[in-house]
C-alpha cells in the first residue's frame, strides 16, 4: 500500500475510533468508556488504539471536539437572520447526551490547570466563541434585534458563561429545560425568535 494510502486508512480508522467514543459515551456515560472497551469495539488493542490519540485524556479531548463541531456548523449555517432558531436547536442536540456533558464539565474544571490536556482545546474554544458570537451580537444588534442598552460582546461572555453553568446544573437536574430557560435569558436581552417577532407585526 502507498504512503498515501496508509495515511487515508489511518485518516479513516481514527474518524471510526472517534465517533464510536462518542456514541459510547452518549449512551453509557462518561464513565462507560475505557481504552479496552472501546479497542475491543473497533477491532484494535489498547496499543494499537492509542497510536492515534497517545492517551486517554488526548482522546477525550478529540471527542470534545468533534461533539463541538455538528452544532457549530447548525449555528454558523443560520446566520445572525435565524440565530434564535439555530441556538436552540444545537443546544437542545446536545442536551440529548448527558455523558458528553458529563464529559465537557468535568474536563472544563480540570483543565483550568495550564498543565492539563484539555487546557488549550477549552482556551481556544472561548476565543472562538467570543470571535464568532461578538460577530453574531453586533449583527443582531445592528438589526436592531437586541435591547439598545445591551452591550453585545459583554452579552457573548455572559451567552458562553450560562451555556457553560446550565450544562452542570442538567446533571443535577436532568428534567432541566436548558434551552428553555437560555431562550428566556435571550428574550430579556431583547432578542426573539423569528416566528415570535413575526407574531408581533
Amino acid at each position: 500500500m502507498s504512503r498515501t494510502g496508509q495515511y487515508a486508512k489511518g485518516v479513516a480508522k481514527r474518524e471510526e475510533i472517534l465517533e464510536v467514543a462518542l456514541e459510547i459515551i452518549a449512551r453509557e456515560g462518561y464513565h462507560g468508556l475505557t481504552i479496552r472497551h472501546l479497542a475491543d469495539t473497533v477491532g484494535l488493542s489498547k496499543t494499537g488504539l492509542l497510536h492515534y490519540f497517545g492517551s486517554k485524556e488526548d482522546l477525550f479531548v478529540e471527542v470534545l471536539r468533534r461533539r463541538d463541531a455538528v452544532p457549530r456548523d447548525v449555528v454558523a449555517r443560520g446566520g445572525s437572520e435565524h440565530f434564535m432558531e439555530t441556538l436552540m436547536a444545537a443546544l437542545r442536540q446536545n442536551m440529548e447526551a448527558a455523558g458528553l456533558i458529563q464529559l465537557y464539565v468535568r474536563f472544563s474544571a480540570e483543565a483550568t490547570d495550564p498543565g492539563h490536556p484539555a487546557h488549550e482545546y477549552f482556551a481556544e474554544r472561548y476565543r472562538r466563541l467570543q470571535d464568532s458570537g461578538s460577530d453574531a451580537m453586533q449583527a443582531l444588534s445592528a438589526d436592531g434585534r437586541l435591547a439598545p442598552s445591551v452591550d453585545p460582546g459583554k452579552l457573548t461572555v455572559l451567552l458562553a458563561a450560562l451555556l457553560d453553568g446550565m450544562q452542570l446544573r442538567s446533571l443535577f437536574s436532568p428534567e432541566l429545560d436548558v434551552a428553555g430557560h437560555v431562550e428566556h435569558f435571550m428574550h430579556l436581552m431583547g432578542l426573539h425568535a423569528e416566528h415570535d417577532s413575526s407574531k408581533s407585526e
